[in-house]
Order: C-alpha cells, then structure tokens, then sequence
C-alpha cells in the first residue's frame, strides 16, 4: 500500500473479484489517480497536497498492477477488466463528475476504460501514457511475453531488489530523470517481489496486455466528448510528443500543454508544474 502520509488515510472498498485499498484526502469535486505497471499511489504523493488544497477531494487508489498490497485472485485483470475496476470503483464509492489523471500503462486503462463507461466522468488529464499501437512501448514490449515463461518474471523482480538494477532501462531508467528515494521504490517494487498472490496478479495482468486493446478503445475517441488534458513531457523517449498530438487530434475536446525536465512520470519530476496544470484544467472546465 502506497506509504506517503500526504496522500491521506488509508481506506478499502469491495468491488468486482476482490478488495482495493485507497487514500482518500480533501473535499470537493472528485479526482481518481490511475497509476500504471509496478508502480502505487505514491506516485501521486507531491501532486495530491496541492490538488486537494485547491479544494478537491483527491482519491488514490493502489491498483492491481503488481505493486499493490490486497491480491485479487478472483477479478478479471485483462484490459478491459481492469478498466472496468475503475468504472467499480466510482460506482461504489458514488462519484460522479469525476476528473480521472491517469498516467503510463493507466493512461491505457483509462481510455480502454472511457470507451466502455464515462457516466460518471467529467474531464480526464492524460500524462505520458500507452495508447494505439504501443501497449506496451519499446523497451518494455517483451513483458507479456516473459510473463508467459515460467520463473523468468521471478528473477527479473527479485534482480530489482538491487539499487543500480532499478536504473536500468527496463526498471525506472527511462521513465524517471533521477532515482526514486529508496522507500518508493521499495514500497513499488517489494510487494511483488516478497508475495506470490501479488505476483500472480501482476503476471496475470501482463499476460492480457496487447494493442488490440488500445486500437479499439482509440476508435471511440471521436465521440467521448469530454475535455481532455494532455500533459506531456517532450523530452520522454518512451511517449513521444507526437504521441500525444496524435491523441489532441483525435478527441473533440482536447488540449496539449507540455511539461520541461521531465520523463514519463511527470508526477515524480515535476510535480508542482502538473499539479498546478491540473488544478488550472478542472476550474476552467467545472460543471456550472
């Protein structure tokens, strides 16, 4: 469970095939982080003060993408189930109107997500995120493919427990632009690492991505007619720029604002800039 204190208590709710642990801070219009592969909530954990000063309620929750602490050996993680937890996860919990701030691989839950249920969303911030044809992105295309091989994703993990390893391209190296402090990176990484039910559902989670998933939910983006936020770092290799001018030119309502010095997890390099950028697109795009 992501251990930041700022992201505020610790809180759990039932849904479809198991149970999700969130923090829950602030008061006010609603907004739901949606982090991606391996990493928690604490990626969230100098963007949410900010967020939820400017008066929001900011809901993070840990979801089951192998650095969460609940296992969830009933519920359906392939791509489409995924996204339908976060669809459960605002029904349950009664939110509507909702800003979704999505990054990485839950940049892809999330428009997977969008395609199949935005009742209860009101506007949605991308950051650098999957999308189209790149779920997963060089270099980290052969994942579900390892995940596949029997005790081949045992070792990649347990190798990661290594400080120098989490540098290395297919770790952090090419999403962070410094390394995270070891107690992030521990509280990413050690929960698949030292349990077998975490680590069956990342490896169940692995094994359904593909970018048939992307390419079918891009063909709804036409007529989700919600505002869209792309804030993009442009120095990322990983998401490139034309990525997400490819994303802006594809949904009705949206805008491109970029973020300098910073990789694919802007809200770990810059987060006063995204969060700043965040609290500015929801005031200008609030519901009357």
């Amino acid at each position: 469970m992501g251990i930041s204190t700022s992201l505020g208590p610790i809180r759990e709710v039932d849904l479809p095939g198991g149970r999700i642990r969130y923090h829950d801070t602030g008061s006010g219009s609603p907004v739901v982080f949606v982090h991606g592969l391996l990493v928690n909530a604490d990626l969230w954990r100098k963007v949410v003060p900010e967020v939820a000063a400017a008066g929001h309620r900011c809901l993070t929750p840990d979801w089951p993408f192998g650095s969460h602490s609940v296992p969830m050996p009933d519920a359906d993680l392939s791509p489409t189930g995924a996204a339908d937890l976060i669809s459960a996860f605002l029904r349950e919990l009664d939110l509507s109107d909702v800003t979704l701030v999505a990054n990485d691989t839950g940049g892809a839950i999330t428009q997977i997500m969008l395609s199949r249920d935005h009742s209860r969303v009101g506007r949605v911030v991308f950051t650098n995120c999957d999308a189209y044809e790149k779920f997963f992105p060089q270099p980290f295309t052969l994942l579900p493919t390892l995940a596949r091989v029997p005790g081949l994703l045992d070792t990649i993990l347990q190798g990661l427990r290594f400080r120098p390893a989490q540098r290395l391209p297919l770790a952090f190296g090419l999403v962070t632009k410094r390394p995270m402090p070891p107690q992030i990176a521990d509280s990413y990484l050690v929960p698949s690492r030292t349990s077998g039910p975490i680590r069956a559902d990342l490896r169940r989670f692995l094994r359904g991505i593909h970018k048939r998933h992307t390419m079918a939910a891009a063909r709804s983006f036409p007529s989700i007619d919600l505002p869209v936020l792309l804030a993009w770092a442009p120095e990322d290799k990983v998401f490139r720029i034309d990525f997400a001018r490819r994303l802006a030119g594809d949904f009705p309502d949206a805008t491109l604002r970029t973020i300098d010095n910073s990789l694919t997890f802007i809200a770990e390099d810059q987060p006063e800039l995204l969060s700043e950028m965040i609290v500015e697109f929801t005031r200008l795009h609030a519901t009357p």
